[in-house]
């Protein structure tokens, strides 16, 4: 490893124009904006029914863990969204006992930022999401400043409750019809980023941040389809064959064949037979390639044994989120401080503003302010426009309600300031659910909440910095150089099995991918030490060539003279 010395970190510029571009919308936007329509719809309109739609906050807040764990298969995913519904049912617990307990306004506000933080810290370390801790905040903050008394409680819960033992049917209803949709689309991401990487492969930055976005692919589906457990599965065992494709072509671009990775990617995708990728051994007309090489029935060996690891523990995880929590509680208590001393009869809309901006660093934060203050502008436009049509009846509220929630779900994967855009007059059309409000009013109050929680939200981002990025960055390097030494051993090993290589190789694949993303979050924070750039960019180019030399003494790679002709379709049935 070169002894290069660190190089001077400059603060990135903000971003203002970059931060409002849109990107592509997601795979799957569909299935989360269905999902909570299908999830709050039954729900609200039974209470439109019984004359009771001044309930349909509490319900609302069960129906909304809809949004959760789509990205999950769905043995992972019914374990994920029960906790979401406990986790959902604790946050409005407390909320609505705070309520019943006092009327302090500064009391109650301290108790929204201590939750705040708490279901930011919890959802970071657990990686619940998206949308994260942003729904929980929203609604234990906005339980607290509803007048409440001990009796009503559990009648409260107990509608929470219903509302997300249906949203939970409602999450796992599409299993009878795709029992592996998740870990499908998860595998075919990993081919389609394999295959733009190995269509650049120029090494220039174009190909630097393909291989980067490529890696974390084959990173995320590794995790989607080790989620599943330990349950033997044709299925599974075919789509782990193909991510270890998506790997084999990351280590070694210039061998790989992009129009076979999409065409899996294509296949996967649908409905039909998995492809069989076959012995890489075999592809083609060259040669076999013996000598330690993986067979089909031990390739996977690297995969069990990653099952057989017990994950980190909770604390472990909780250690480096300590910045974070205390950024997410100030910045929180201040902002709803300040909104009650101009006289906002609402804080918690100020308070969720400044919940919603904490991200990865400062520079990120920056960008969801910009982008939360611009959605949420132009969202009091849409509520003053849809406000007519809503105040119509319970009907047309319900219904008002329904399509923000539709609008929000579809368009934020494409930028978070476009589902603000209804995020927006969604929070402020719930706020009628007991009866009609001043439209003038209401729109006054979000602007200036909204202005107090990003500005307040984001001096406390600034104020508490974290200090200790760069030294997460140092043990990132020690982690892949330590990774890059097993494995170049183990491929200059002769004797070396194949459990073994493919152990390594796989665990030097995961380091590098913990290494871009602690230098991208380090690259982002202020007031800290230089950060090593120079050595993280040679530790990721020691490491690709360890990697392709690893899967080069494998025997992974194709013998020349294949084409994306050779597609197997054998395989497992969907």
């Amino acid at each position: 490893m070169s002894s290069a010395t660190p190089t001077p970190t400059r603060v990135r510029r903000l971003p203002v124009v970059g931060a409002l571009r849109l990107g592509r919308p997601s795979d799957v936007w569909f299935k989360p904006a269905l999902s909570v329509v299908a999830a709050v719809a039954p729900p609200s309109l039974l209470l439109v029914v019984l004359g009771r739609l001044d309930l349909a906050a509490y319900t609302m807040a069960g129906s909304l863990c809809a949004l959760y764990a789509h990205n999950r298969p769905y043995a992972a995913r019914a374990k994920v969204l029960a906790w979401v519904v406990l986790g959902m049912l604790g946050g409005l617990a407390v909320a609505l006992l705070a309520a019943c307990l006092t009327r302090n306004t500064v009391v109650l506000v301290t108790v929204g930022a201590l939750l705040a933080a708490v279901q930011k810290v919890m959802c970071d370390a657990t990686r619940v999401g998206p949308p994260a801790h942003v729904i929980f905040t929203f609604v234990s903050s906005a339980a607290l400043f509803v007048p409440q008394t001990l009796g009503q409680v559990p009648g409260h819960l107990a509608l929470a409750a219903a509302a997300g033992a249906w949203a939970w049917l409602v999450g796992m209803a599409p299993a009878p019809l795709r029992p592996h949709g998740p870990e499908r689309r998860a595998t075919a991401q990993a081919l389609d980023a394999a295959a733009a990487y190995a269509g650049t492969a120029r090494g220039g930055e174009e190909g630097a941040g393909a291989r980067s976005a490529a890696y974390a692919a084959v990173h995320a589906a590794w995790q989607t389809l080790l989620a599943v457990g330990n349950r033997p599965s044709t299925t599974r065992r075919a789509l782990e064959r193909l991510v270890v494709r998506a790997e084999v072509a990351l280590a070694a671009p210039a061998d790989a064949d992009p129009a076979r990775l999409r065409a899996w990617a294509r296949a996967v995708r649908g409905t039909g037979r998995i492809p069989h990728p076959g012995d890489p051994r075999r592809d083609g007309d060259g040669p076999r390639q013996d000598g330690g090489a993986l067979g089909e029935r031990d390739e996977l060996v690297g995969v069990a044994a990653e099952r057989a690891v017990a994950p980190r523990p909770l604390r472990s995880r909780l250690g480096p989120l300590a910045p974070v929590a205390v950024r997410s509680a100030l910045g929180c208590a201040l902002a709803g401080y300040v909104s009650l001393a101009l006289g906002a009869d609402r804080p918690y809309w100020a308070l969720v503003t400044a919940a919603s901006l904490y991200q990865a660093n400062i520079t990120l934060t920056w960008s969801r302010a910009v982008q939360r203050v611009v959605g949420n502008l132009v969202g009091v436009l849409l509520f003053a426009a849809v406000t007519p049509v809503a105040q119509l009846g319970p009907l047309a509220l319900v219904l008002c309600i329904l399509a923000c929630n539709f609008g929000a779900e579809a368009l934020i994967g494409r930028n978070y300031w476009l589902g603000s855009v209804c995020v927006t007059p969604l929070a402020l059309l719930v706020t009628e659910l007991p009866g009609y409000q001043p439209t003038g009013e209401l729109v006054t109050d979000r602007v200036v909440d909204t202005l107090v929680g990003a500005l307040v939200g984001f001096v406390a981002a600034v104020a508490v910095t974290d200090r200790r990025a760069g030294r997460r960055v140092e043990r990132a390097l020690t982690a892949v150089d330590r990774a890059r030494e097993r494995a170049a051993r183990l491929a200059a090993d002769p004797v070396a099995t194949p459990a073994a290589l493919e152990a390594a190789r796989r665990g030097l694949a995961a380091a590098v991918v913990d290494l871009r993303a602690t230098a991208d979050a380090a690259a982002g924070e202020w007031w800290q030490r230089a950060l090593p750039q120079e050595r993280v960019v040679l530790a990721e180019q020691a490491a690709h060539r360890t990697l392709a030399a690893t899967v080069r003494r494998q025997g992974l790679l194709p013998g020349p003279g294949t084409t994306s002709t050779h597609t197997h379709t054998e395989g497992t049935s969907p």
